[in-house]
């Protein structure tokens, strides 16, 4: 589902799609061609990317900082040695005993044995290194792992953002 502006808003159901479509609160950018919707004396067609007919104001853009969300950021992976199968836990990079702070560039999922191997040192100073630099997720990418595979007409809506 698009907003108005053309920025992808969320994930819905078709039959969400549907009602939104009958209620003229929205119109069909892109329909599934290989699927239709059927009553018993009318075809329409499979809704694959509508926009709101409306600019709502989407206030939960930013995701919020939570335990669950530096897990899914980081694909449930230790950012240290990248393991996925060991228990895992949330780290500071610089820990808050040295004014290290709960934010999205300080904190990262590590498993519990290099969680304990950096221990209450800062990274510079234990010769570990992190996979991936640390970094707020956009709405998009939480948008994306939600579905299992991106149909080529969402690509274009997207990847703008």
């Amino acid at each position: 589902m698009l907003n108005q502006s053309y920025e992808p808003v969320s994930i819905c159901s078709v039959q969400k799609a549907v009602i939104l479509l009958y209620l003229e609160k929205a119109e069909m950018i892109e329909e599934n061609r290989h699927r239709r919707i059927h009553s018993v004396s009318a075809t329409w067609p499979f809704p694959s990317i509508i926009r709101l007919g409306k600019y709502h104001r989407v206030l939960y853009k930013s995701i919020m900082l939570s335990r669950k969300n530096i897990l899914r950021r980081d694909g449930h992976r230790c950012q240290y040695c990248g393991s996925s199968n060991a228990q895992l836990t949330v780290d500071h990079i610089t820990p808050r005993s040295r004014g290290g702070m709960d934010s999205w560039e300080n904190l990262i999922t590590a498993c519990v044995g290099c969680n304990n191997k950096k221990g209450n040192r800062p990274l510079e100073k234990t010769g570990m290194t992190l996979l991936s630099k640390p970094r707020r997720p956009s709405h998009v990418s939480f948008l994306l792992q939600s579905v299992h595979t991106i149909e080529d007409p969402w690509r274009p809506y997207l990847f703008q953002a």
